[in-house]
């Protein structure tokens, strides 16, 4: 087989798009998701338009006791991995920031889950000083703002996990990219007020798989974003609490 690289969440607009670029460059591919009809069908259809083995199973972020045995069935299927992209998450509503029921799905799928994957993945290509993981946090985790910061939150520690994963896996050769995207016109964005600039998921995976042909570490998408959450950051506290982000 050639160089299998599996897609964690594979059903979400960006994953399909990322999981459609490393089909046109001749990637084997495995889909990870919930929905088994979904998978079924993105499949067939990688498949048929790129000609490359696309195999798919089931994977749930919130199960972390079933992790450690998915990733070894998938190594096993794939005869091995090149790398993994981690591109599940969940925004929550309106309601997230009262009901701490909702707000504990957020952080479980958008960090513990993740975490937990993740650790696995970072065990197996340790010894093998080779492979890449890419981790799709958001520009939301880079500072605490009142319409969102629980996901942010989650997704900040993701950030955080990425960055000293990074560390850890330098010495083995491990490549570990943490990719922030901006508003992307998904279904977990529609309807949400405030959107602006907003970018395609064909974009934003085709620069996924870009990024590895280059050398950041954190990549924000569309570029610009990187200098938008700049200005955010550096804004005063004093100020910064009174605006309606």
């Amino acid at each position: 087989m050639s160089e299998a690289v599996l897609i964690l969440g594979a059903t979400s607009a960006i994953a399909r798009a990322t999981a459609a670029a490393f089909a046109a460059k001749g990637h084997t591919l495995y889909l990870a998701a919930r929905d088994m009809d979904e998978l079924r069908r993105s499949a067939a259809d990688l498949h048929l338009r790129y000609g490359v083995e696309v195999r798919y199973g089931l994977f749930d972020a919130e199960q972390t006791e079933t992790h450690a045995t998915f990733l070894q069935t998938v190594i096993e299927e794939m005869q091995g991995l090149h790398g993994v992209v981690l591109a599940f998450g969940y925004l929550g509503d309106q309601q997230v920031a009262r009901d701490f029921s909702i707000g504990a799905k957020v952080i479980a799928s958008n960090f513990t889950g993740a975490a937990s994957i993740l650790s696995h993945c970072a065990n197996y290509f340790e010894p093998l000083k080779r492979g890449f993981i890419i981790g799709i946090s958001s520009v939301a985790g880079d500072r605490g703002r009142q319409s969102n910061y629980v996901y942010g939150a989650a997704k900040g520690a993701l950030s955080l996990y990425l960055q000293g994963l990074r560390n850890r896996l330098f010495a083995s050769k491990v490549r570990v990219i943490t990719v922030k995207p901006g508003f992307v016109d998904t279904a977990m964005t529609y309807g949400l007020p405030g959107l602006f600039l907003v970018a395609s998921p064909q974009a934003i995976g085709e620069r996924i798989v870009a990024a590895l042909d280059k050398s950041a570490d954190v990549v924000y998408l569309p570029w610009f974003w990187r200098y938008i959450m700049l200005i955010i950051k550096h804004i005063p506290e004093p100020i910064f609490k009174r605006l309606k982000l």
